[in-house]
């Protein structure tokens, strides 16, 4: 039977003709809410605005879903005289300190991290995939660590950052690596491990609360899923529904893994800190490092490592060609990166950019 599996995922509002981002989610949240209840949500900063799909077994479904609440994101947008822009980072806009949205967490948040907050600008997507108990999401999360830079570089849509080209593909996870518990996660011995090193951190006074774990794989806190935070928001619905696709079957062979007793990987922190820079730094194109090897390979190779990893998953499920001819298309063709640069090669123009990342009907 195929994992149930769903995402969140967040996106920048912005003016329509000045195209920087503006303080409007929360209006916009209200609009979408009278069709989405409260699968539409206003985020920690006053421009983001997150939306998210039910549980659901199939990936056609799955990207229904995504195209609908997008459509009815968009529509909330434009009848508020604002548009949504899917894109990990902001590309213009007066971004320093960020608006913190009205709220006693939000409000906490930002006294407990401080600067952090004030620069916490970052649109993601988090796929949630169904675990039978937290034991097996903690296993499965060794499993994940090797193939975390890959997603990362597959997903990469955040290149600009306030009128800059950072030379970064994925600049989102360079900002979210400042927090005291974010990026790839540590290998834990058993679900014990994972509560005392969290006790720990929250007793010293580096967690503001378990909400605020923010590592890039993590045992859902509130919802029984193994959850994976660490792609931008994709450009597309099509690219969501394929890489969220990806991830269901990454979690599928590594929970088989774990069911044959296989002893997951465990590449040293160092390499896998470097992995992750040269994913954000360069994306599928350039250099790269394979953790499972400790030589240098690219991403677009690894990619293809990947896809004939999962391909007894999702085969299982009936969306290996789907997900193959869309991992082949990022390899190819570039992926939300590679958009956003096209765009304003074309021109010179940073409102062109954004333009590219507008939610369709905008």
């Amino acid at each position: 039977m195929a994992l149930r599996f769903g995402i969140e995922e967040e996106y920048f509002v912005v003016d329509p003709v000045s195209r920087e981002v503006v303080p409007r989610a929360a209006a916009v949240v209200r609009r979408a809410g009278a069709a989405l209840g409260e699968r539409a949500s206003t985020e920690l900063v006053a421009y983001l605005a997150e939306a998210k799909t039910s549980p659901c077994d199939d990936l056609d479904k799955l990207g229904e879903q995504i195209r609908s609440m997008r459509a009815v994101m968009a529509a909330a947008a434009a009848a508020e005289g604002v548009r949504l822009a899917a894109t990990g980072t902001p590309v213009l806009g007066d971004l320093v300190p960020a608006p913190i949205t009205r709220g006693a967490r939000y409000a906490e948040s930002l006294a407990f991290y401080r600067g952090l907050d004030d620069e916490q600008s970052i649109c993601s997507c988090h796929v949630h995939v169904e675990m039978p108990d937290r034991e097996r999401a903690v296993q499965v999360s060794n499993h994940l660590r090797p193939w975390l830079p890959t997603l990362l570089a597959l997903a990469a849509n955040s290149p600009y950052w306030v009128g800059r080209d950072t030379g970064h593909a994925c600049w989102r996870a360079l900002a979210w690596a400042r927090w005291p518990v974010a990026g790839p996660p540590p290998y834990f011995a058993s679900a014990g491990h994972y509560d005392d090193l969290v006790g720990a951190l929250l007793e010293c006074g580096a967690l503001m609360d378990s909400g605020t774990i923010f590592w890039d794989v993590r045992p859902s806190a509130r919802l029984p899923t193994i959850e994976v935070r660490l792609a931008d928001v994709a450009p597309t619905a099509g690219e969501a529904s394929v890489f969220a696709a990806l991830v269901r079957a990454l979690v599928q062979m590594s929970s088989d893994a774990v069911d044959a007793g296989e002893r997951a990987p465990d590449p040293p922190p160092e390499m896998l800190r470097a992995a992750y820079w040269m994913a954000a730094r360069h994306g599928l194109a350039g250099r790269g490092l394979d953790v499972r090897t400790g030589r240098p390979a690219t991403f677009g190779a690894q990619a293809g490592d990947l896809l004939a990893h999962v391909r007894p998953a999702l085969r299982g499920t009936g969306d290996l060609d789907a997900v193959a001819r869309g991992v082949r298309r990022l390899v190819a063709g570039g992926t939300g990166a590679d958009l956003q640069r096209g765009a304003h090669r074309r021109r010179g123009r940073l409102t062109d950019v954004v333009d590219a990342v507008l939610l369709p009907g905008q």
